[in-house]
């Protein structure tokens, strides 16, 4: 449990692809690091990726550690910290886990690790609004649809996935229309992991992809009017479940995310679960 109110919490979001070839050793050197905090990290032989939330020293001092603790060999050096306040603890303990993929795809070889790091289909917040007012573009919101009812972008596509699994079956069933018809693909996601895992592999499909980075999480922070472009909240994978473009917690609750499909069933009951054995965020759940 936190020491310090909540209100005195930071919340950090996290990835980084990078070729790791000890990643177990990874996961001892950041077990360490992240003992005073909570959250999850993830590690993979394809990189890194998390979200934790301690005191706002506690915070620095491991994005410190993660991007010059010399056992890493740098490759955390340039990692992006994305910071948003709390009012309900994020988290309630800390894990750190290997897993085959930081974030799962599911399709055989594609990684988010760049193999022309020179080539780069990011746009930064500003370049995301322009492109977006262009009459030649088509945005896909890259996440399930869950979190597309809960806020989008305006004029954003849903894809109508359940699950990231199910989005490279959706690009593959219209990437011929988009070509045909010379669009520019515009997606984006949380905070931008989804479309890093995607980007390469739909330009090998010859799409003209590009991305915003840092995703929702960075828009918000760089633009102090991304209501413009911003429709509703954006849903967060904590106990807070979702949040403002001033990056403030709502007052939603996880039974106002969820609907009454089986796919979304179990999170919802996941939701419930969490909260049983955590009674401070019940507050969070059952406040209509």
């Amino acid at each position: 449990m936190p020491d310090t109110p909540a209100e005195a919490l930071v919340h950090t979001s996290f990835y980084q692809f990078a070729d790791l070839p000890d990643p177990d050793a990874v996961v001892a050197i950041v077990r360490e690091l992240v003992e005073p905090l909570t959250g999850s990290v993830l590690v993979a032989r394809e990189g890194i990726s998390g979200a934790l939330a301690a005191p706002a020293d506690r915070i620095a001092a491991f994005e410190h550690a993660l991007r010059t603790d010399p056992r890493l060999d740098g490759h955390f050096q340039h990692i992006t910290f994305k910071h948003s306040a709390c009012d309900t603890p994020p988290f309630w303990k800390v894990r750190v886990h290997k897993k085959d993929e930081i974030v799962a795809l599911g399709v055989p070889g594609v990684t988010g690790v760049a193999p022309n790091p020179d080539r780069s289909r990011h746009l930064s917040p500003q370049a995301w609004r322009e492109l977006m007012a262009q009459d030649n573009v088509v945005v896909i919101d890259n996440r399930n649809s869950f979190e597309y009812r809960l806020g989008r972008f305006r004029d954003a596509i849903d894809p109508q996935v359940d699950n990231f699994r199910d989005f490279p079956s959706y690009v593959q069933a219209h990437a011929e229309q988009w070509k045909a018809e010379g669009k520019k693909v515009a997606m984006y996601c949380t905070g931008g992991i989804r479309c890093e895992k995607t980007g390469m592999w739909m330009e090998n499909l010859g799409l003209d992809v590009y991305q915003l980075d840092g995703g929702i999480l960075n828009f918000f922070q760089s633009l102090p009017d991304a209501d413009r472009d911003w429709q509703g909240e954006c849903f967060v994978f904590d106990n807070r479940i979702a949040i403002d473009t001033k990056l403030r917690e709502t007052p939603t609750t996880a039974d106002e995310v969820y609907n009454d499909s089986p796919d979304e069933a179990w999170r919802l009951e996941r939701a419930h679960r969490l909260d049983s054995v955590n009674p401070k965020s019940i507050r969070k759940i059952s406040t209509k």
